[in-house]
């Protein structure tokens, strides 16, 4: 695309007219310190304009050096000589340092004779793109090539025969993401599930719940847990769609969310970003890096984040401190050892949400709150682990992590116990239990690359355990009398609630599993990928005097993928699933485990230099045992059988330079419970839709930067999230209806020295749409938020 012809830098039109008839004019390069450079790809002319403005240089050469040549751009903390190598990187212009200090732009040689008044500048020449580093903090790019959470290799996004999507850092910056929910709605087939009042990180992906996501491969059980995770310390979140128990043990079948964290980098970097919004919310966060001693043999990163704030409901206050260090040590070239902490204070208001009457929710005022001011979830819980690799040579290496969590938590809260009467009066629950929870997981991965007969392979072989101790003591009580919902009369303390004892359920949940993978490149450029995982698992608790449940299980994969050209690629899978710990039946019997089966077909392109990919998938998922819950008590059922079926779409990346997208569509036509049987033997649910589950859903987010002219620096971003019509429950006798809601960014940054700061404004729900966010499978939904504003001062260095 055309782009603005270069003119010289107004500064110094002097001397580029003194200089005009020269071949190559002399570049003065300011002092070799580090400075932060933000320039996007764009025509040569401009780019070395705005490399001139960053670098404080005089800049003047004949236009006609430039003209017709586009540069990658820079992005990141560079000195002036290696931020300008990166400029030039991919066109025919080198640069060469004379001995008086200043640089010439010249037409690159192929192999340029040494010359008596010169030397040559290190690596000036530059013939290929520059490295790319994902994880630089100024990285702005929307995509990612490389993931490694659908094969636990560096796999080209490209080349895996499976759905994956990956939210970088740039986007969680743009839409000020603090809790990773709303960076899942940038993904399709993912819907939050608003499961324990919304206290908990569940979800459902491709029409399944799920009570867990890992952290760099690492399982956090969150139905078990009353807290949302931070984002403070994430670099990305990976989402593979579809079965993954055969890297994770047991997982549910929609998919695997993996959170991606910041690691310490040899480039110091320090950033401190102060958020403020609506309803007194207040967040300070700090993120540094770099050398931890005299050389880069030990570096750090600490993630510090502190929120206060309130909410749109009644009695909400929340609070929560967040602190993440990381210490790494680069024993040689080939050894490496992490050692990480996470400590995490959360104390958060419950909201009951709102009963249904009839096939909808009680319309009621948003801000009203059904709870009491003493509902709070207050939480601690502590991470701590050790990983560590060994590269044996260019082809073998091992990897090893352990990590443990130990969590405390306390929780008080009211739930509506049935639907209202026709003058809104319901009767109200309570719970009250302490949280015990003590989690430790151990995993090995050998991986290698060898050929056979002509052929490429990469194996994976690896095993894993986990161990999970789990400690609760609650307390369930119906509150006497009735509530009034239209004219609420609310208790003043916790004291007022009648005594009710505690009943102590401990129980326990192991397995572990022996892996092995295969990935194969085959002539055509056809890429195959088989493996296969066996489990054996084990769960216990003391409910009704101690009972036993075992578990075994192989399950398979495989895959075929053909990238007929670089920007292309078609393949197909298949993968069975073996599922998590199933809850209880009643008193005495564990329900049976979760399994499953998924076909997938699908295609991914590749675009503009790599800057844009986009990818559309059909899957077929069945899976067997699912569990729902039994209104009012700790039991569930198990579904004979549910089957999804639909289309997918995801887009990621720049469309042109400054104009950056992320996107997704769902189109689930089929997502039915097909065998239900109840304890009668009755078909029951048979046929009906599953629960949350909307037909049509999606995302869009647009932004763009201006990279030079009187709004350099500006961004300005907007988009829309929707989902139609879903069922409240499993019995289908009530919906929720479907929503659009519109989101807005603008945020401007400037150079101040080595500083880069940056002021940024979020709107979200701006049309303030009423709307629900989703229900708990029974008799109560929960309002999604109004319109909120989110302002922010970011400062880097």
């Amino acid at each position: 695309m055309a782009r603005t012809p270069f003119r010289p830098h107004p500064r110094l039109l002097t001397a580029a007219l003194a200089l005009a008839a020269a071949t190559a004019s002399p570049v003065m390069i300011a002092e070799e310190r580090a400075l932060v450079f933000d320039i996007p790809p764009q025509a040569l002319g401009a780019a070395l304009n705005a490399y001139a403005d960053t670098a404080n240089v005089q800049l003047s050469y004949p236009s006609e050096l430039a003209a017709g040549i586009k540069s990658p751009g820079v992005s990141g903390r560079y000195t002036p000589a290696e931020a300008l190598r990166r400029l030039l990187a991919g066109t025919p212009i080198s640069a060469r340092k004379t001995p008086n200090g200043t640089v010439t732009l010249e037409k690159a040689q192929p192999a340029p004779a040494p010359r008596s008044d010169a030397e040559t500048m290190p690596a000036v020449t530059v013939t290929g793109a520059s490295e790319y580093d994902s994880s630089d903090p100024y990285n702005p790019d929307y995509n990612r090539a490389l993931a490694s959470t659908a094969t636990k290799t560096d796999t080209p996004i490209m080349e895996t025969p499976f759905s994956l999507k990956v939210v970088p850092q740039q986007v969680l910056k743009d839409q000020q993401i603090i809790r990773i929910d709303k960076a899942l709605q940038n993904v399709s087939s993912v819907q939050a599930f608003p499961f324990n009042q919304q206290q908990t990180d569940e979800f459902l992906l491709r029409g399944f719940p799920t009570t867990s996501y890992y952290r760099d491969g690492f399982r956090f059980e969150a139905g078990n847990s009353f807290y949302k995770r931070d984002t403070a310390n994430l670099e990305s979140i990976e989402v593979l769609k579809g079965p993954g128990s055969i890297l994770y043990g047991r997982s549910e079948p929609g998919g695997i969310i993996n959170l991606v964290t910041k690691q310490p980098r040899k480039d110091p970097y320090y950033a401190f970003q102060q958020q403020f919004g609506s309803y007194a919310f207040y967040r300070s966060t700090l993120d540094a890096t770099g050398p931890a001693g005299k050389d880069d043999s030990m570096l750090y990163r600490m993630n510090v984040a502190y929120e206060n704030g309130g909410g749109f409901k009644e009695f909400m206050d929340n609070e929560r401190v967040f602190v993440a260090p990381v210490l790494r040590w680069d024993v040689s070239s080939r050894t490496q050892i992490n050692l990480e902490l996470e400590y995490l204070h959360s104390n958060n208001s419950t909201d009951p949400g709102v009963p249904v009457s009839g096939d909808r929710p009680v319309s009621l005022p948003r801000e009203r709150n059904l709870g009491e001011p003493f509902g709070k979830i207050k939480a601690d819980s502590v991470l701590a682990g050790i990983n560590w690799s060994h590269a044996f040579n260019d082809n073998w290496k091992i990897r090893h992590r352990f990590n443990t969590i130990i969590a405390d938590e306390d929780r008080k809260g009211i739930f509506v116990a049935n639907a209202p009467d026709t003058n809104g009066n319901v009767i109200r629950g309570m719970f009250d239990s302490g949280n015990e929870q003590q989690v430790y997981y151990n995993t090995v991965d050998l991986t290698g690359k060898v050929n056979t007969m002509g052929l490429q392979h990469e194996l994976l072989m690896g095993g894993d355990y986990y161990h999970l101790d789990n400690k609760l003591s609650p307390r369930f009580l119906i509150l006497p009398g009735t509530f009034n919902i239209y004219n609420p009369t609310h208790l003043l303390d916790i004291n007022q609630v009648p005594a009710g004892s505690r009943f102590q359920l401990d129980s326990t949940t192991s397995w572990f599993g022996l892996y092995f993978q295969d990935q194969i490149k085959l002539p055509f450029n056809l890429h195959a990928m088989g493996g296969f995982r066996y489990d054996n698992a084990l769960q216990n608790d003391n409910l009704a005097g101690e009972i036993t449940q075992e578990e075994d299980r192989i399950s398979p994969r495989g895959g075929l993928l053909w990238r007929p050209i670089p920007q292309l690629s078609f393949y197909g899978s298949y993968t069975e699933n073996f599922g998590a710990s199933n809850g209880r039946k009643d008193e005495k019997t564990f329900l049976p485990p979760e399994t499953a089966q998924q076909w997938e077909l699908g295609s991914k392109t590749e675009l503009w230099d790599e800057r844009f990919t986009a990818s559309v998938a059909y899957f077929d998922l069945t899976k067997q045992n699912r569990a729902i819950p039994l209104p009012n008590t700790i039991f569930s059922r198990a579904i004979g059988e549910s089957e999804t079926r639909g289309m997918e779409l995801d887009v990621s990346g720049e469309i042109f330079p400054g104009w950056r997208m992320i996107g997704a569509y769902t189109y689930m036509p089929f997502a039915k419970i097909t065998k239900d049987n109840d304890e009668l033997g009755n078909p029951a649910n048979t046929g009906n839709r599953l629960f949350q589950v909307p037909r049509h859903s999606g995302s869009l987010w647009n932004t763009y930067e201006f990279g030079e002219g009187d709004f350099k620096g500006l961004k300005l971003g907007t988009g829309i999230v929707a989902a139609d019509q879903r069922q409240g429950n499993a019995e289908n006798n009530y919906q929720m209806p479907g929503y659009v809601t519109v989101n807005l960014l603008a945020s401007y940054s400037i150079k101040a020295g080595a500083s880069k700061i940056t002021t940024q404004f979020n709107v979200d729900n701006l049309l303030d749409k009423a709307y629900y966010a989703g229900s708990n499978t029974s008799n109560s939904v929960y309002v999604g938020s109004p319109r909120t504003f989110m302002g922010s001062l970011r400062v880097e260095y």
